[in-house]
């Protein structure tokens, strides 16, 4: 074959924003919408390297992943004209991760977040330890053609029994054009892995379960939680698989009560328990559960407790929803602290990224005027957030007013 019928090699993906594309770049943020492209060269395939020029002056911006299917639509993964993103530019990313986490992780708790998206330099994609088992999740069709890349380096490096995949509801399809779906893609592991949080067991339904198998990300609330609950009846509301009063239990609770309308995370909360009796304070607590719409069972109080906590799912899905739930967390509060007794603690959480963490505690501190706060947290240290958008988790704990018969330390 002559060199003049060798097939041209494809130019780079190119891209020139609009001045708010631009800024955005510079100041950091993670990602590109697909409004803020101002021009490209030619059509991108989701997971090729884009190049990002300024407009005027030509010179270079910043790289990332072209997500051709997202309104995100460039993923940002450097700024250095230098930098060459291969397997040891990956390496360094996972090390770094790591590293960032070695203090967290103890022979009493085997669960953590070893990789939180954007926030550790792996946009989309977020990696979970439980024991010696790791879920990948991805949430975009750009790890595609990075998919074995990414699964040895992770594989080799931390050397885990089991590497599960998991996939989003967006980027699944693509995958599966691939004849790629969700599962185990090393090792062996079963459906359920049992791993540790301060000595409590705990099942991670790493294969079909939310998230990654558990809520991690609510590690530190649920042990200061657990602080504040001897000797207390606990109420739980939306309790999923019982983490928050398991705690509860661990910190000498009298008996704790879940609420979730799903059955199949009662049914969880079940085993959990059953996992720590021996567990001698676990064991002496009184555990009771309620298959019901929490919403719909606060607002009808029947029962008080001395300390409540009140952790619902996503009340703003989008933009647009911000300032209903906002309103909603208001009337959640009132009607949460009707369930406790004067004294008690309630301890309220979001995990909506379209309210922001001020707009959260403002409107739990507006209807409970009267009471005590004891603390508000954010993002646990291994689910750092490091732009607006990757900012949802926040929890404010208040001690209520007018007094009764429960003091607590």
């Amino acid at each position: 074959m002559s060199s003049s019928s060798l097939p041209s090699p494809t130019p780079r993906l190119k891209l020139r924003l609009t001045p708010a594309g631009e800024r955005a770049v510079r100041s950091g943020h993670p990602w590109i919408f697909a409004e803020s492209i101002r021009e490209q060269n030619r059509d991108g395939q989701s997971g090729e390297l884009a190049v990002i020029y300024t407009r005027e002056s030509n010179r270079y911006l910043g790289t990332g992943f072209y997500d051709a299917n997202s309104p995100m639509r460039v993923r940002m993964l450097a700024s250095t004209q230098q930098t060459t993103i291969n397997t040891d530019w990956w390496q360094a990313r996972l090390n770094t991760a790591v590293a960032a986490r070695a203090s967290l992780i103890s022979p009493a708790t085997t669960g953590i977040r070893l990789i939180n998206g954007e926030s550790d330099g792996f946009p989309a994609l977020v990696l979970d330890r439980y024991h010696n088992t790791l879920v990948l999740k991805l949430y975009s069709e750009v790890w595609l053609p990075h998919l074995d890349m990414i699964q040895a380096l992770i594989v080799d490096s931390l050397k885990p029994d089991a590497l599960v995949l998991r996939l989003s509801r967006n980027a699944a399809p693509a995958f599966a054009a691939a004849d790629i779906t969700e599962g185990i893609r090393h090792g062996q592991c079963s459906e359920v892995v049992v791993f540790l949080e301060d000595n409590l067991r705990l099942e991670a339904e790493v294969l079909k379960g939310q998230k990654t198998g558990f809520y991690l990300d609510q590690r530190e609330n649920r042990r200061r939680f657990a602080g504040f609950t001897t000797g207390a009846h606990v109420l739980n509301a939306f309790s999923f698989s019982g983490g928050f009063s398991l705690q509860a239990a661990r910190g000498g609770a009298r008996s704790v009560t879940d609420i979730d309308i799903s059955r199949h995370a009662l049914a969880a909360g079940d085993r959990n328990f059953a996992l720590n009796q021996d567990n001698p304070t676990v064991a002496n607590t009184q555990r009771h559960s309620i298959q019901a719409d929490a919403f719909q069972w606060l607002a009808n109080p029947q029962h008080t407790f001395d300390a409540a906590v009140i952790d619902p799912p996503s009340l703003a899905r989008r933009e647009s929803d911000r300032t209903s739930a906002i309103a909603a967390y208001h009337k959640l509060a009132i009607t949460a602290s009707r369930h406790v007794r004067g004294g008690g603690l309630l301890l309220c959480s979001s995990c909506s990224a379209h309210v922001s963490a001020d707009e959260f505690f403002n409107a739990v501190r507006r209807a409970l005027p009267d009471a005590r706060e004891l603390w508000t947290s954010t993002h646990a240290p291994d689910h750092p957030a490091a732009f607006p958008e990757a900012a949802y988790l926040k929890a404010i704990a208040l001690r209520l007013a007018s007094v009764g018969r429960f003091r607590n330390r």
